[in-house]
Formats: C-alpha cells, structure tokens, sequence
C-alpha cells in the first residue's frame, strides 16, 4: 500500500488514515505522513481531500505527537461553506459530491469545527438527489454520510446542543440511510452495494442499531466474502484495501481522535501492481467492440492483448479515429478516471459524467481496472446522475 505508484499526492491520506486506524507501523509511514501533510498545504484541495488530509493527520496520535491542525480546519470550514453555496446557485449541486461534503461533516465534528445543524438537517435528508446515481442509491455516499451525522448526533448529546426535535431528525436520517443501504445488500454473499463500496458500509453498520441484529444483517457473511475476495486481488488498488482495512480490523472512522480504540496489531492485506501483458501468439490477442455514445453513437472493433484493461481498449480507439474516440482522463485514488471525450468535459454543476458498461450493463470497477474479455461490448456513454 505505502510504496505503489497510486499511494501519491492526496491518496496517501486515505492509505495513511487506514494504517493508523489498524495500528499498522512501518518504517515508512513517517514519510507517508509528511507527504500527507505537505498536501494539506496545498491550495487547490478540494472540500472532501481537505478534510481526508485532517482525519488522517489527526488520526491516533499519541499525547508525545499530537499536533492540532487548527488552520487547516478553519479551511475546511470555508471549503464547506462554498459547498453550500455552490447548491444554492445551482439546484443543490455541491462543488464536488456528498460523500466529500459527508467528509467535511465527519472532519469538522471531530476536530471541532464550525457547522450549522439546521444546515445539516436541510441538506442532509435521505430522500436528497444527491445520495443517488441516477436511480441507484449510492451506498459508499450513504455511509459515509451515516458516519458524519453519528458523529454529530454524539456530539449533540455531549454537549447538549440543540433541541430534542434536532436530535430527533437526525437520528431519524441516520435510521433511514441505514435502511437504503441494506436495501442494496446482496442476500447471497452479503456484499452491500459491491465489493468496493462494503467496506465503509460496514463502518457505518458498526456504529448504527442495526449491527446485532442478523436479521438484517449478518456481519460474519459479508467478513467471510471480503476474505475470499482477497487472494482474488479485488483490493489490489490501495484506496480500495484502504478502505476495507478498518472494516477487517473493526474499527471506523469515528476511532480517528479516539487513541484507545486504534489498533495496535499487524495485518498484511498484500497488494500487488497489474503487470502489462506482452502478447507472444495470436491466441494472446483478443477482440472487443467500443462504443461512445453521445447523441450520436460511434463504434469500432478494437484488438488488444489478452488481459488488457478498459483504458487500453480506449487508447487504442483513439488511434483509430481521434476524432470519434479521443478522451483525457486524470490519475485519482481508484486510479485512471475519464474527464472527457471528444472534448465534452464532465460537469458536477449539471450531474453529467461519463458511464463505463459491459453489455449494456455498468461495470464495477474503474477504467484502470476493468479487465476486458474476448468479444465483450464495451461502452463510453455520456450519462446524468
């Protein structure tokens, strides 16, 4: 985790808060940390980064390190804010999403940061759109939202802040994103929403009413599929066995200021690069068909290697025709991440992006990861949320 390539810039903050929560201690992580806190001065962070810098800065230190990081705190504040006024401009859209605003939520109660519970209580109901992609409630978002209203229902009950009406609503939220999220459990495997997104689920499973009762959801089955998935390398992403880790080690983000609750254990959840396939017969190559589909819709057949990703499919479409296929795209935590094509850029203020799907059906992993087959239909779609 703390030595690949995707453990960089703003990514380290999530595999540094992971590692710490664990009780993992590696000769490394003391280089992590500071490049951890070189970003968290950095100026172009958005909301949700911010707020992950904090929480994994401020995450397990003892009473020798414990440092406050009262500046960056204040920004974050500010970074909400804009938030906020961002949704007012624009129909309720953040700048960014709301897992990153539930991020903010959780950072700002935890490190004693300035927020409004009316604001909380107006923008944070369950029924709002931005807990949904497209009609699919987003369980990664509900989750870490349930983390962030916990944390301030707590906080409400210390200090005895706000009415018992206040206290009641939130309460009532966090009741009702638990109930959405085990609406997407799978009854087979007890994998809530996918294999990605179970993790933080867990977390917040944890620290709701629902935990004991196996009625609704049996912890040890969802454990026992995220330890056969494992060996299959599904966390090989280190934002992805980062946010399992806690899960594994039963512990949530709420333990971050918590130096009691962090482990003090070793836990080795290997992770290993993709390595390029260099194709040495035809048997090696396969073929896929490629699609954009905007208003129009654009095909291509596409031969790659054997074991080539959905991004080798797309760069090798583009050299076929730049102009149906070209397409940026950035480096991000969960790796490669499509921002345009044919230069039509993804926009948060109009809920627009671009879709990954397998025959017609969305893919679950990213662009980066996303292992293509022999005569598989593949498609870029540009697609509202």
């Amino acid at each position: 985790m703390i030595n690949s390539k995707y453990t960089r810039g703003i990514q380290a903050a999530n595999v540094l808060l992971s590692l710490r929560l664990a009780g993992i201690q590696d000769q490394s992580l003391g280089q992590l940390t500071q490049e951890v806190r070189d970003d968290g001065e950095k100026k172009d962070l958005t909301s949700g980064q911010l707020a992950l810098v904090i929480l994994a800065l401020g995450a397990c230190q003892n009473s020798v390190e414990s440092v406050t990081y009262f500046h960056l705190v204040s920004q974050l504040e500010k970074k909400f804010q804009e938030e906020i006024e961002n949704m007012g401009l624009h129909d309720g859209n953040p700048l960014t999403n709301y897992y990153q605003l539930s991020l903010d939520v959780l950072a700002l109660c935890l490190f004693n940061g300035t927020y409004s519970i009316d604001e909380i209580k107006k923008y944070f109901a369950p029924e709002n759109k931005n807990f949904y992609f497209g009609a699919q409630f987003s369980v990664d978002t509900g989750a870490m939202a349930v983390l962030a209203l916990t944390c301030v229902k707590r906080s409400m009950i210390k200090t005895q802040n706000k009415s018992g009406e206040d206290l009641q609503s939130i309460s009532n939220y966090i009741e009702s994103l638990v109930k959405k999220m085990l609406a997407e459990k799978n009854k087979e495997n007890g994998l809530i929403g996918n294999i990605y997104s179970t993790g933080e689920a867990m977390q917040a499973l944890f620290v709701s009413s629902n935990h004991d009762n196996k009625n609704e959801w049996n912890c040890q089955q969802t454990l026992n599929t995220v330890l056969e998935e494992i060996p299959k390398g599904a966390f090989r992403m280190p934002i992805a066995a980062a946010q399992i880790l806690p899960a594994l080690m039963g512990k949530t983000y709420l333990d971050v200021n918590n130096h009691s609750s962090c482990g003090s254990g070793h836990f080795n959840l290997s992770i290993q690069e993709p390595t390029p396939v260099e194709p040495t017969s035809p048997s090696t190559w396969i073929s896929v068909h490629y699609t954009v589909k905007i208003n129009k819709t654009y095909s291509t057949e596409v031969t790659v290697p054997k074991g080539s990703v959905f991004l080798d499919v797309m760069k090798e479409a583009q050299k076929i025709d730049k102009a149906a296929f070209r397409f940026t795209y950035v480096e991000t935590s969960w790796g490669p991440y499509i921002t345009s094509v044919q230069g039509l850029k993804e926009n948060s203020n109009d809920r627009t992006y671009w879709q990954l799907l397998s025959g017609g059906t969305p893919v679950s992993q990213g662009v980066g990861n996303y292992v293509v087959h022999n005569g598989e239909n593949l498609e870029v779609r540009w697609s509202k949320y």
